[in-house]
């Protein structure tokens, strides 16, 4: 532990000590002075145009500064040299602790070397950072079951599976593209094959066919999870397999942003009603759970970034108390030089009447929000 945490440790141990001797001890709450107020935890997110990543951020900040920690939050703009430098000021100016979530998951190693000759411990939060044995501990949700989640869902919602794991009525063949998202995310490798492992004997069986024979992850991977990109690949993809009548029955989309950009390019092809293919999602952002209220996007994956933040406090608590975070999967997340410790946290799928008990009643979203497709 660095010696600027053993110190603030010390005097939040002799604070405690003497508010023990003046009668304030067991049974009587405490209060945050308990914190050490001059300890500093820098959280690095990707970018502000995700509404996901700001809710991220926000939580973060919000419970930590709730413990009475100073907070270094920045936000890289999806630009990889910035986040790169936004790192290294952080532990510059003495992080205790570093919260990332990379944009590029092989580009911080410097960095992280950096925080390594520091004693500064490296939580991964959601994208786990690779290539770099200074990762310290990896906060996420099952990213490989969120892959076949939103896999699930599109055969739910095409009809050939009920939402309780059931064969469903529907026979096929139906007409179905795939989407990825950025490459440099890790994540988004989990994703593909979690739905690729689910879909492939509906390919195979010929229930699910991709018209336009795209079916390799660096095929349909879209840099950074552009909303533009997705839109634009979905045109082209109009153009070139369904320009002869075939229709289109079903997207496999892996982000709410994407499939935004993909909705968008059915909707000025003429989809419409009835008739809209089924395009899945991830992250409820309040958008897309507009469109899903509407009828128009199918489903999204649920990920609550509340109890994300949550699990990335722990695991920044017990290593500013020299303890090692509680980890939950040992075996899954080898960043290429380590298996990284890691806490997976649980999703849910999101329908149209999934709304209300799963995003509303929990606070996460308000109904006027849903209704207004704007969070307040």
């Amino acid at each position: 532990m660095n010696r600027r945490v053993l110190a603030a440790l010390g005097s939040a141990a002799l604070a405690l000590s003497m508010a023990a001797c003046s009668g304030d001890g067991a049974g009587s709450g405490g209060n945050d002075s308990d914190t050490p107020a001059d300890l500093t935890i820098g959280v690095s997110m990707p970018t502000q145009t995700s509404e996901r990543w700001i809710a991220d951020g926000n939580s973060v900040k919000e419970k930590l500064e709730a413990k009475g920690y100073q907070v270094d939050l920045q936000y890289a703009g999806d630009d990889i040299p910035t986040q790169s430098q936004q790192v290294d000021q952080m532990i510059t100016r003495g992080a205790d602790v570093l919260i990332i979530a990379a944009i590029d998951g092989t580009a911080l190693s410097g960095q992280l070397q950096a925080a390594a000759d520091a004693d500064i411990p490296v939580i991964a939060y959601d994208r786990l950072i690779r290539d770099s044995p200074n990762v310290d501990f990896y906060v996420s949700f099952d990213n490989y079951k969120v892959g076949v989640a939103q896999a699930t869902a599109l055969l739910v919602g095409l009809g050939v599976q009920t939402k309780d794991g059931a064969k469903g009525e529907a026979k096929g063949p139906f007409n179905i593209e795939l989407f990825a998202g950025s490459l440099d995310d890790n994540n988004a490798h989990f994703f593909f094959d979690g739905a690729m492992d689910t879909l492939k004997p509906f390919i195979d069986d010929g229930t699910l066919k991709v018209t336009s024979g795209q079916t390799k992850i660096e095929q349909v991977a879209i840099l950074r999870w552009q909303q533009e990109a997705a839109q634009k690949r979905m045109e082209d993809l109009l153009t070139s397999s369904y320009n002869s009548g075939t229709k289109v029955d079903g997207v496999l989309s892996p982000y709410d942003g994407l499939s935004r950009g993909i909705i968008t390019a059915l909707q000025n092809a003429g989809y419409k009603g009835a008739d809209f293919p089924v395009v899945t999602g991830q992250d409820a952002e309040i958008a897309s759970v507009k469109l899903i209220d509407d009828g128009v996007q199918s489903s999204t994956i649920f990920k609550d970034t509340r109890l994300l933040a949550e699990q990335a406090v722990i695991a920044g608590e017990a290593f500013l108390t020299d303890k090692a975070p509680e980890a939950n999967d040992t075996e899954t997340y080898n960043n290429g030089v380590k298996v990284v410790p890691s806490y997976l946290l649980p999703v849910q799928t999101v329908y149209k009447d999934d709304i209300k008990p799963v995003l509303i009643d929990s606070g996460y979203f308000t109904a006027e929000e849903v209704a207004a497709g704007q969070a307040g």
